[in-house]
């Protein structure tokens, strides 16, 4: 049960999710490809990943048109990533995007601005305004250098346009490469609007250490009840993203769903344990949407009870194991049939529970 006390914002609604207000931190990602068949196929990766929310770079009215062919493959709000061109996004919206990722200063004219609000207010499409350690405002950076005060304040002379226009559909990010200086930020943030929050480290890096810099910067601010849908930046797969990005929100029990633990292994430990913990949890992905706890353990003599709060679990001795639950030891088989024991009696519970 999460004992963490989130910070109530205003609630938007992008597509059929809702965002802020107490709502589950949603899960989004962003499609890396310049070609319409790759981006339909990660659209449908994504997806079955369990993302909830996917953004599109337009560059050009060209990507703009695509937005219907997404949509025919995927149920995810779509949301187009615009820079500067007003053009492109009032294109987005009349091809059904769900939202926009736009910073109304660097548009243009106030004019502009205007014609694109005029189409937001039919729909009530929301808008994220998304400032990074790269894009502050040239009088802020003058004020004060590139530190989280610079980040927020370039991020509210934006919301300060848009909420001049009487439009207040939005949610608002301040990433940095910097975890530091991300975490900074946000707060900063959280303590000045009432808006949803967009949490993410920017530029993090491939899968090994952008995973340790996300989970470490995303996972402080929801701790601390910041923070109402994330996207965890790496320089790989977006379906990685999304493993990475549940695996931090499942360790902090605001979403339910499988979990592993297993142990470091030490000299007692006789069998194959990193090998087999893998192996277990690749053969209860397909079930990874029910909240139950795994174990994996390399002692027969203290796995079952230091893994006591396991639902299932095996412990490992010589040539042979024990399949435990809940700390009681259920049988002993060999080593072989570890897995194929553990998975026939996990389907077996799930069976019986969805009679």
């Amino acid at each position: 049960m999460n004992i963490f006390k989130r910070k109530q914002t205003k609630t938007i609604k992008l597509g059929d999710i809702l965002i802020g207000g107490g709502n589950t931190v949603s899960v989004q990602s962003m499609l890396k490809t310049g070609k319409l068949n790759i981006a339909v196929e990660q659209c449908i990766e994504l997806e079955n990943a369990g993302c909830d929310i996917v953004r599109l770079a337009v560059p050009d009215l060209e990507t703009a048109e695509w937005i219907p062919e997404l949509k025919k493959h995927t149920s995810m709000p779509l949301i187009a990533d615009i820079h500067f061109d007003y053009k492109l996004a009032i294109a987005s919206l009349e091809n059904g995007i769900d939202g926009l990722r736009i910073n109304p200063g660097n548009i243009g004219s106030e004019e502009n601005v205007r014609k694109i609000v005029d189409r937001l207010k039919d729909k009530k499409i929301p808008v994220r305004i998304g400032v990074n350690s790269g894009s502050i405002n040239k009088k802020y950076l003058d004020k004060y250098g590139v530190c989280p005060e610079s980040l927020v304040e370039s991020a509210l002379e934006h919301v300060r346009i848009l909420e001049k226009l009487n439009y207040e559909e939005i949610k608002i990010s301040v990433k940095a490469s910097s975890v530091p200086m991300m975490i900074n930020s946000y707060r900063i943030l959280s303590e000045k609007v009432d808006y949803p929050l967009h949490l993410g480290v920017t530029e993090a890096g491939t899968d090994f250490a952008g995973t340790i810099k996300s989970s470490v910067g995303i996972g402080t601010l929801l701790a601390e009840g910041i923070g109402d849908t994330i996207r965890v930046s790496l320089t790989e797969s977006p379906v990685n993203e999304i493993h990475v990005a549940h695996e931090l929100l499942k360790s902090l029990e605001l979403v339910e769903g499988m979990e592993f633990v297993s142990c470091p292994t030490c000299g007692r430990t006789k069998i194959d344990i990193i090998s087999l913990a893998k192996k277990v949890e690749k053969a209860l992905e397909r079930f990874k949407e029910y909240p139950l706890k795994i174990a994996v353990m390399g002692c027969i003599v203290n796995g079952p009870g230091e893994a006591r709060e396991a639902d299932f679990g095996i412990a490992g001795g010589i040539g042979e194991g024990l399949i435990f639950s809940k700390g009681e030891i259920l049988k002993k088989v060999k080593e072989q049939d570890l897995l194929p024991e553990l998975v026939k009696i996990i389907e077996n519970h799930l069976s019986s529970n969805n009679e």
